[in-house]
């Protein structure tokens, strides 16, 4: 389910560590409301790992902008940001926080962020709203990697579709590749990444292991990034429900 286009699921779902999940009438009846105070809710839990003043790194996406908007009411406003977006960035600056390039040292504290899928083991699938390339440098630049989503995107096991950033030369030479891994790739249309790239829109690949299915995508000349985040998971998730309770998900190294 892409981020910035689908509605919650309607059905229940079941997790493995325990949470309950929201009765199923809950988001047909009230889908953009429901998912509204679920994002919130996740948004707010996350402000506590903020440090007043410090550098961070922002996502993108429809939880993200629910993020960017608590922050800014918040007294815990970092000085500067690093966005992963131009959406992003207009948001933080915005909200007058300044946005910043990643640093020459090549990390940042906090990294928070939305997905649009989430495993028990916090693997993720993101790109829904197109930016998973510079995602995936601020995670893997982050110390601590914070996802924040409503608890429709937590899942049993990561399905897809897979979204993948190619440069625009290799679209079908990456498409013919991504079939032999048994995937079938549909351009997303009329839509040109922040770095000038295309995006597929990968069905059907098998993902029982996806770390080795983000390996096997990454070697494929052409290729910027996949949206499979297992190599670098999510060391922390808040996932909210409609009723503004939220279910955290942690890391044991956390």
């Amino acid at each position: 389910m892409l981020e910035e286009e689908a509605v919650p699921h309607a059905d229940a779902r079941s997790f493995s560590q325990g949470e309950t999940a929201m009765t199923p009438s809950t988001y047909e009846l009230f889908p953009d409301e429901a998912r509204t105070v679920a994002m919130r809710a996740a948004a707010v839990r996350a402000l506590e790992h903020v440090e007043p003043g410090s550098l961070m790194g922002i996502g993108t996406g429809a939880t993200v902008a629910q993020f960017i908007e608590v922050l800014a009411a918040s007294d815990r406003r970092p000085i500067e940001a690093v966005a992963s977006s131009r959406r992003t960035a207009h948001l933080l600056l915005a909200a007058g926080i300044d946005v910043v390039p990643l640093p020459g040292s090549g990390r940042v504290p906090l990294y928070i962020d939305g997905a649009d899928e989430v495993d028990p083991v916090m693997r993720l699938i993101k790109g829904g709203g197109g930016a998973h390339a510079r995602e995936k440098v601020l995670a893997c630049a982050a110390d601590l990697f914070v996802c924040i989503v409503d608890d429709s995107k937590v899942v049993p096991a990561l399905g897809g579709p897979v979204p993948v950033e190619v440069l625009p030369f290799a679209r079908h030479w990456v498409a013919r590749r991504l079939s032999e891994l048994g995937g079938r790739a549909v351009p997303r249309v009329e839509f040109v990444t922040d770095n000038g790239n295309e995006l597929l829109d990968v069905y059907g690949l098998s993902l029982a292991d996806p770390g080795a299915v983000e390996c096997s995508i990454a070697c494929i000349p052409g290729v910027v990034a996949c949206g499979i985040f297992a190599l670098r998971p999510a060391d922390i998730v808040y996932a909210g429900d409609a009723t503004g309770a939220v279910v955290e998900m942690r890391s044991p190294t956390r």
